[in-house]
């Protein structure tokens, strides 16, 4: 086989065959496919996509490029994965909540991809904090704590590693055989029992359409089912950034922070917090799929009731003193700057994709690969859509020493809050649910 024919066969519209992509891979992983090329095969894959076959091979071949991480209990094993969305924290809150019932939650996370942040962006925010750990140090944390949050590495998924970096510079990160052979190659990995997925739809993340979702989340519980992992997904809002009550942080030292005020408050019975609510549905989803507990209505009371206790908030101080975090408080931020409501009216539309590129234009993203980023900078909004506005009350909040963020919301071609002179409804949290697919389960190991 050449390398140059694979990227031409698929560039025309061609279907490659299990042994092809287990070459391509295994070439990528040696070096004898270079990043060049393998940024032509994504942008190939992007444009004329995969057959569900095809993405079968690819996260088979992915996951086989490394090792998988060892049990270390007798405890339920389960995890979450997102799609990626601006303000989405959950798995701050999510791996110690679920740890504190019982299981074990093997994180393998990623860094931000597109506008979208990444949960291994927002911990290095936090002094000292290590996102690589050999396979022993990540299990021995994983046997006291019960929970850990690491990044794949040569040794996990290294082909993923390699091209989830590329498919953030390439504009190559919006396909569903892309996202679900990345995300599945690293849980497979981790060994889980079970896995709940949190499908993004809306402006904030990669699926704008619910229809683009749904397709991305049967793929992903079709072939978790196929390599025998029980796997359910959430459909869930991102039309506007993910965050409590009517406020929302975007960025990664103040998500950190956001994420924080959640665990330290002592009433988690609901009302409105968007954050609390979707972590909590994920997490008694993971947890049931798992035994832990025999319905729905008792897990997410068992839930609240860790969450409200404060133990989930000491869990999540001691996965991060056990990854070598010094956190002694909120994260400093920049400088802020508030903007206000100029009229009366009800919020009509968050302008996510504007919010994101004005945080990846201040150094809170990457424009490209191995940027170093600042994690200070942030934006907070104050208002969600549906919210009925007043002239002069808060809109949003931005945090940034320099005039980067400034300039981005005096530049943008439409407003970054658009008003409506008559009400509009609220949007819904959760959108709908794809339960596991247990019909066939060959052995992709």
């Amino acid at each position: 086989m050449l390398n140059t024919n694979l990227i031409r066969k698929k560039r025309d519209g061609g279907i490659l065959d299990s042994d092809e992509w287990q070459f391509l891979i295994n070439s990528y992983c040696t070096g004898d496919v270079t990043d060049a090329q393998m940024a032509a095969m994504a942008m190939a894959i992007c444009i004329n996509g995969l057959t569900p076959d095809e993405i079968s091979s690819l996260t088979c071949e992915m996951l086989a490029s490394g090792t998988r991480l060892p049990r270390v209990s007798d405890r339920p094993r389960v995890d979450k994965h997102s799609t990626g969305g601006l303000g989405d924290k959950v798995s701050l809150i999510l791996a110690p909540l679920i740890a504190c019932v019982g299981c074990d939650v093997p994180m393998i996370s990623g860094r931000g991809l597109g506008r979208t942040g990444g949960t291994l962006d927002k911990l290095e925010a936090i002094e000292g904090y290590r996102a690589s750990m050999s396979i022993d140090e990540s299990s021995k944390i994983l046997k006291e704590v019960g929970a850990f949050i690491i990044g794949a590495d040569e040794q996990i998924a290294p082909a993923d590693r390699r091209l989830y970096a590329l498919r953030d510079v390439t504009a190559t990160v919006e396909s569903v055989g892309l996202i679900t052979a990345s995300i599945l190659s690293k849980k497979l990995a981790a060994s889980l029992d079970a896995l709940v997925m949190d499908v993004k739809v809306g402006s904030g993340g990669f699926m704008h359409t619910r229809d683009d979702a749904k397709e991305l989340a049967e793929s992903l519980v079709r072939v978790g089912g196929q390599s025998g992992l029980p796997t359910h997904a959430i459909l869930s809002d991102m039309d506007q950034p993910l965050g409590v009550e009517a406020s929302a942080a975007i960025g990664n030292a103040i998500e950190v922070n956001e994420a924080m005020e959640v665990m330290k408050q002592s009433d988690a019975s609901g009302g409105e917090n968007p954050l609390l609510d979707l972590t909590v549905a994920l997490s008694a989803s993971a947890v049931m799929q798992a035994g832990v507990f025999e319905d729905l209505k008792t897990a997410d009371e068992q839930l609240r009731e860790k969450l409200a206790s404060g133990h989930v908030m000491e869990r999540f101080e001691q996965m991060i003193r056990a990854q070598g975090g010094r956190l002694s408080g909120p994260i400093p931020l920049e400088q802020r700057r508030d903007y206000f409501a100029e009229t009366d009216g009800c919020v009509a539309k968050i302008n996510c994709p504007a919010i994101g590129d004005a945080i990846i234009a201040s150094g809170g993203g990457r424009r490209s690969g191995g940027e170093t980023l600042n994690h200070r900078v942030g934006i907070q909004t104050h208002v969600r859509i549906g919210d009925v506005v007043e002239k002069g009350q808060l809109l949003f909040s931005i945090f940034d020493d320099s005039d980067s963020i400034a300039s981005s919301v005096q530049k943008s071609p439409e407003p970054w809050v658009t008003m409506a002179d008559s009400p509009v409804p609220a949007n819904k949290l959760i959108l709908e649910t794809i339960p596991p697919n247990t019909a066939d389960n060959p052995d992709m190991t």
